[in-house]
């Protein structure tokens, strides 16, 4: 795959990346790959169970290259003490594709062959009926495999079982669902198997039972499922998580650029995707990249048919996307793509610009996000070639040096890291991000950094965000601070008062524009941070039939308060002239 000889897409690709560079220096974190215990887990797939229903009706379960690498990489990785490194598994690929019976032949085998005594298995998926059907393979294939078959027992009649026993261990198999967790029976479970996560409305389900895996030494939940619709759920987080953590970065659901730092060593991705600027619709050759089992379980003539479907029927369109070539049908397009951030990333001292005038852009967050301080300082002009007027022309525009301060409350942040999937722990820790103890953000701290910079810096503007601004101007007030302040609205609506006679107010559209020019046109270094990079790598862009743009928050990936913060900054710098206090039009005069 990663040599190119076996189509599979992006986030696949680096699975198989992440694999081998494991291979090499995992030893230097204490794992292992355990061969025997994978050919263990190959050998019960392949020579006990046996597979159900049409073409593959009483056949060994032959397993796939795909299924070979994701059985193996589960039961072959080991950490030091010889336990599993993998306690978690997000399977995402085309409908068709054997997730069901392998996670089936997964469930027998941790019942039946893995050595857990009193082994708890659960099929679980946000109704029992969705939950039944991975159970229903469980149950045909204990049925097919004379093996299996005089080992077990079932509970239920002919085709209505709901519970399969392996006495000899005390263990057992059986399907739950969303309401399981209304008993409080308390499980033990050892391997979750959890079908069709894009289904679920919450994690009440998956909650309940890996609060169970407390008592097992190497208990597991797998996850398998189609693509999403909905990015404010479950199966997206989950999605979202795989991706970093396959690629080695907290933005590779925007830019999937495998860059092979470890995020959580106890989750394996598999996430099946196309490539930018696949087309599925008119490409063949970009089906494989969903579907890893093409040809073998579900064929191109199927697939054809379903594209000439959709194209015959725009409503359902979105559904074959989705359920086929594993395009989450709502996702969005991101605004700043790696390639152009990269070359303006710098390692710089901003000591440098000590007594210059710097241009500020203030988002104040709620209690509990981030809050980000960005500064602007122009450091000189370039010849830039423009079109004005259809005319192509060469022009003079600044250059800017640029860096952040971020802010979050110390006493969430490891509640936090873990709610965001962002290492908010590790920032702290590098000084990428200010962690002040407390559950909430205090302004005063935001304030002290802003007194700094006015005694360091000549401040020529703070742009600012009216939300939360009254807070924070008493801490100002407080620390008798006199500096001009302009309004900067976040959304692309309004503008903010005009700072001078006959000019315009500051707003996002007009910002980002600048931000986006800046960053083309090669005219900015940004200060590396990943707090930054992050924020800018996960913005989404909404737009107006104008063709005005602002950053979205709430459709936005990652936290991207960073980035609205640069982008009011540099707005700032280009509003003309030093703008009047707010405390001056008040009359307000501090000696």
């Amino acid at each position: 795959m990663v040599a190119g000889e076996i189509v599979a897409g992006p986030h696949v690709r680096n699975a198989c990346r992440r694999h081998l560079k494991d291979l090499e220096d995992g030893h230097k974190r204490g794992l292992h790959f355990d061969h025997a215990a994978a050919e263990r887990a190959f050998g019960y797939f392949e020579g006990v169970l046996k597979l159900s229903e049409g073409q593959f009706e009483g056949l060994a379960f032959q397993l796939h290259p795909s299924q070979v690498f994701i059985l193996g990489s589960l039961f072959g990785w080991k950490k030091p003490d010889g336990r599993r490194r993998f306690r978690r598994a997000y399977i995402e690929m085309g409908k068709g594709n054997g997730k069901s019976p392998m996670a089936g032949g997964l469930g027998l085998y941790g019942m039946t062959a893995d050595g857990e005594a009193g082994a708890q298995i659960y099929a679980a998926a946000a109704k029992r009926d969705q939950a039944g059907i991975l159970f229903a393979d469980a149950v045909k294939m204990v049925k097919q495999s004379p093996a299996l078959a005089k080992r077990l027992e079932f509970s239920g009649g002919p085709g209505r079982e709901y519970n399969i026993a392996h006495h000899a261990s005390g263990s057992f198999f059986r399907p739950v669902s969303r309401d399981t967790g209304k008993t409080g029976s308390g499980p033990r479970p050892y391997f979750v198997l959890a079908d069709e996560v894009h289904e679920l409305p919450d994690r009440k389900i998956i909650e309940m039972l890996e609060r169970g895996f407390k008592f097992r030494r190497e208990p597991m939940l797998f996850m398998i499922t189609n693509s999403g619709s909905d990015r404010n759920s479950v199966a997206w987080e989950e999605h979202e998580h795989a991706v970093k953590v396959a690629a080695g970065h907290t933005e590779a659901v925007n830019d999937p650029t495998f860059i092979g730092e470890p995020l959580d060593d106890t989750t394996f991705s598999y996430v099946c995707a196309l490539d930018d600027g696949d087309d599925p619709l008119e490409d063949p050759s970009c089906w494989g990249k969903a579907n890893p089992l093409l040809g073998v379980t579900i064929t191109e003539e199927y697939l054809a048919e379903v594209v000439a479907q959709a194209k015959a029927i725009p409503g359902s369109l979105n559904g074959i996307l989705r359920l086929h070539f594993c395009i989450w049908t709502d996702a969005e397009t991101a605004w700043m793509a790696r390639a152009t951030l990269e070359p303006a990333l710098e390692d710089f001292d901003v000591q440098q610009h000590h007594g210059k005038r710097i241009y500020t852009g203030l988002d104040l967050s709620q209690i509990r996000d981030i809050t980000a301080m960005a500064s602007v300082v122009e450091t000189g002009s370039v010849e830039v070639e423009v079109v004005v007027d259809g005319e192509r022309k060469i022009v003079r525009k600044p250059t800017y040096d640029a860096w952040i301060e971020a802010w979050t409350p110390g006493g969430t942040i490891a509640a936090r890291t873990l709610r965001d999937k962002l290492p908010y722990d590790v920032w702290a820790k590098a000084g990428h991000i200010h962690a002040p103890a407390g559950q909430s953000i205090n302004f005063r701290h935001v304030a002290q950094t802003l007194a700094e910079y006015a005694h360091d810096y000549d401040v020529g503007l703070v742009a600012y965000d009216r939300y939360a601004f009254r807070k924070f101007e008493q801490e100002v007030s407080d620390l008798g601070m006199v500096l001009p302040f302009a309004e900067h609205p976040q959304g692309g609506l309004r503008k903010g008062k005009p700072l001078l006679e006959g000019g315009e107010g500051l707003w996002m559209p007009g910002s980002l524009r600048l931000l986006e020019e800046a960053l083309l046109e090669g005219r900015i270094r940004l200060l590396r941070n990943p707090v930054l990079v992050s924020a800018l790598m996960s913005a989404v862009i909404e737009g107006d039939k104008w063709g005005n743009q602002w950053l979205d928050k709430n459709r936005s990936i990652n936290k991207i308060d960073a980035a609205v913060a640069l982008c009011m900054a540099i707005g700032a710098a280009n509003a003309g002239g030093k703008a009047e206090s707010v405390y001056e039009r008040r009359g307000i005069r501090f000696l």
